[in-house]
């Protein structure tokens, strides 16, 4: 060999080995954990994208939203904070104060790409991307090739600069493929129809027909969905890029059905959490022990990239994990809930330690309603009108709640029955240990809830 050569390609080798990374974000919108074939899902091929996605990296079982509404969820994927710190307890624009990720790469000299949801995802730092697709030029959201096509002109653009694109699908979002509701507004056609009979029905709602109907509707959203996923993916291929890209795959929340999205229950922020990315990732590999967070989301691609964390970031890179070092904190997650789209005040606070999940519902008072997008369509409708008493009063637990509500997730994930909703007491010691956590979190974030928190719970503090 040519010695000059070999010198050549001795000095170039640390400059390879180190160069940044393309990271790639692919967000679905509503998606439950459990519609995803690699999380258990028994409808066969829904989702073989995403499955194979998991195949080829790693996928963490305690990955979680830290708010399961779409705007604030993504004010935290993009900050690196939780809403109390971020300025986005709701449909609002993150404080002008906070950084944000692609501002960063943007000044680390990546091309920052962001395709769909356009509206969501920091919407004052527009700037920070250098092209922006927009849910109207994609088939409302859910168009393959018109994902596809995007992708492709934002690897061409970023040239010879690492690139960050974010890819949010609006399936399986309403209006579900098929739906009374999505014939006024046509969608891409579908390729497979989830029949009634298919549909698998979560614990947490009842096994009835209008139920049914309205989660056929949702299971080939959620396939649609998955085809996007996989035009997303392909184009890495073609582009001779998928070597060297980070791939971070999530739902922004659960489905948007009762007792999943714009709560605080396990299938409202457990999201499926797929990694990948070649010669860093285990192919094929999961974790089971770490909880992961939306907080993590832009500290982790940070990391990679080699650019510091944000300033003020609560959150903290998830790659040390996957080299298998100790991180303090992942042994529970907290969650929230302020307000969904129409304003209204109804604050919701949790904490998931892997055995228990305690919630504190500040608006409970018996007479306040809950209401939320989650509530339209054919399913609570169902609930509430349904000649069996015992999913009347689910539905009617489900307006009112109550001040406090603890379920052992390891036995009830489907968070059925409140360990402190009778007069038996032997739950109380466990539920005032989580709210001591809670309590302390939300000081330490300056929860504005603070003082309504100590009024409403018996807090015996150290």
């Amino acid at each position: 060999m040519n010695r000059s050569f070999l010198l050549l390609s001795l000095l170039a080798a640390p400059l390879l080995a180190t160069a940044s990374p393309n990271l790639l974000l692919i967000t679905v919108d509503d998606m439950n954990r459990d519609s995803v074939g690699a999380y258990g899902c028994p409808i066969e091929g829904i989702t073989p994208n995403i499955d194979r996605l998991a195949a080829q990296g790693i996928r963490f079982d305690r990955g979680f939203v830290n708010v399961a509404i779409c705007q604030p969820c993504r004010a935290v994927l993009m900050t690196g904070r939780y809403p109390q710190t971020n300025g986005a307890a709701g449909f609002e624009r993150i404080s002008p104060d906070v950084p944000s990720l692609p501002e960063a790469l943007k000044s680390a000299g990546y091309y920052n790409g962001l395709i769909g949801k356009e509206i969501h995802v920091v919407p004052s730092r527009h700037h920070a991307f250098d092209r922006i697709r927009p849910e109207g030029t994609l088939g409302h959201g859910r168009d393959a090739k018109k994902y596809a096509e995007a992708v492709r002109t934002m690897i061409a653009e970023a040239g010879d600069r690492p690139f960050f694109i974010m890819a949010n699908t609006h399936d399986p979002h309403r209006p579900f493929a098929g739906s009374a509701a999505e014939k006024w507004r046509p969608r891409p056609k579908v390729t497979r129809t989830i029949t009634a009979d298919e549909a698998v029905v979560p614990g947490f709602l009842p096994d009835i027909p209008p139920v049914r109907k309205e989660l056929a509707e949702y299971f080939t959203s959620v396939h649609r969905a998955d085809e996007v996923v996989g035009a997303i993916l392909r184009e890495l291929d073609t582009a001779d890029v998928a070597d060297n890209t980070l791939v971070l795959f999530l739902s922004d929340h659960g489905m948007p059905l009762p007792f999943a999205k714009t709560n605080c229950y396990l299938a409202s922020n457990i999201t499926p959490w797929i990694m990948r990315w070649p010669g860093h990732i285990q192919a094929g590999s999961s974790d089971a022990k770490h909880f992961v967070s939306g907080i993590d989301v832009a500290p982790t691609f940070l990391d990679a990239a080699g650019v510091p964390n944000l300033e003020g970031a609560d959150g903290l890179s998830i790659l040390p994990t996957i080299d298998g070092k100790e991180q303090a904190g992942r042994d529970r997650v907290f969650t929230f809930h302020q307000k969904p789209f129409s304003g209204k005040r109804l604050p919701m606070r949790a904490v998931n330690d892997g055995e228990f999940l305690y919630i504190w519902n500040g608006w409970a008072d018996g007479k306040t309603e809950f209401r939320n997008e989650s509530m339209s369509g054919l399913t609570f409708q169902a609930m509430k009108n349904s000649g069996d008493p015992a999913i009347r009063a689910r539905a009617g637990f489900y307006l009112h709640r109550c001040r406090e509500e603890l379920y052992q997730i390891r036995n009830d994930p489907d968070c059925l029955h409140n360990l402190l909703g009778g007069t038996n007491g032997t739950w109380k010691p466990r539920a005032s240990g989580m709210t001591k956590m809670l309590w302390h979190w939300m000081k330490d974030v300056g929860d504005p809830e603070l003082k309504n928190f100590e009024a409403q719970v018996d807090l015996a503090l150290d």
